[in-house]
């Protein structure tokens, strides 16, 4: 992990920083939500641990918040998609003995690389859309939980979708995945509920400007969808002391405040 000053660097005072020397780990930060919501916890004060498939690829987000003044953030790759049970131990103890502790985890990477009936979904395809979008989320969580103990007062959010709430056709593999991680965010919240400081909880920030999106859309004009950035208040919101006390919940975000709902 790419890391050469853990939390020296404070933000100017014109900034925001109800995030403030906290460490925060926020998956798919590569592009689309998963950017957005690593600048925005970067802009409140936060060390940002970046993740995402490649190294190299997470170098302008790197540089994105370094330019902007935040503390200096780490890099940690790690591919959902083949990565093992030994892989995300690795990555956790790599966090662990770089900060001593993670005081939130941001699951913002997702797949979904068609849409399909049932009828004529792929085995192989679904088990790698279930892997990425719900195992994957499982494994890193499960790694993490030793140091996200070590913190005062830690938040997990996991970034959920309106089919994974209400089924939709044709969105088969990742609608499964996605009500896989409102089942998961209930049952871990009610196991830490009165046993640790974590705090657990599901967001579903609406239909977005994203690439995935745009992907599974070809034909809608981008133009007409809000932009990621129009989301990272909730997630600010979690991850911060706004939300102490509240696990378990299923928040959305409000369409004209693009606060917590």
């Amino acid at each position: 992990m790419d890391q050469s000053s853990t939390q020296s660097n404070t933000p100017s005072n014109d900034r925001g920083q109800r995030l403030n020397e906290r460490v925060i780990l926020v998956t798919g930060a590569l592009e689309g939500i998963g950017r957005a919501v690593a600048l925005a916890c970067a802009a409140e004060g936060a060390t940002v641990i970046l993740s995402s498939f490649e190294e190299v690829d997470l170098e302008p987000v790197y540089d994105a918040i370094v330019a902007n003044g935040g503390p200096e953030p780490a890099i940690l790759p790690l591919n959902l998609q083949t990565a093992s049970e030994r892989d995300f131990i690795a990555a956790a103890d790599i966090v662990a003995d770089t900060f001593e502790r993670l005081d939130g985890l941001v699951h913002c990477a997702a797949s979904a690389p068609f849409l399909s009936r049932i009828d004529d979904y792929d085995t192989n395809e679904w088990e790698g859309v279930i892997r990425v979008n719900l195992t994957a989320p499982f494994m890193l969580t499960q790694a993490c939980m030793p140091i996200l103990r070590l913190s005062k007062d830690a938040s997990i959010v996991f970034t959920s979708d309106r089919v994974g709430r209400t089924g939709m056709a044709y969105w088969g593999a990742y609608a499964a995945a996605k009500f896989g991680i409102e089942g998961l965010m209930q049952v871990l919240a009610d196991e830490t509920r009165d046993s640790s400081h974590i705090r657990v909880n599901s967001l579903d920030p609406g239909i977005l400007r994203t690439a995935l999106r745009a992907s599974l859309y070809p034909g809608e004009d981008p133009s007409t969808l809000p932009a990621p950035e129009t989301v990272t208040e909730a997630y600010i919101q979690l991850l911060s002391a706004e939300s102490q006390g509240m696990t378990g919940k299923r928040c959305s975000v409000d369409a004209t405040t693009g606060r917590l709902t």
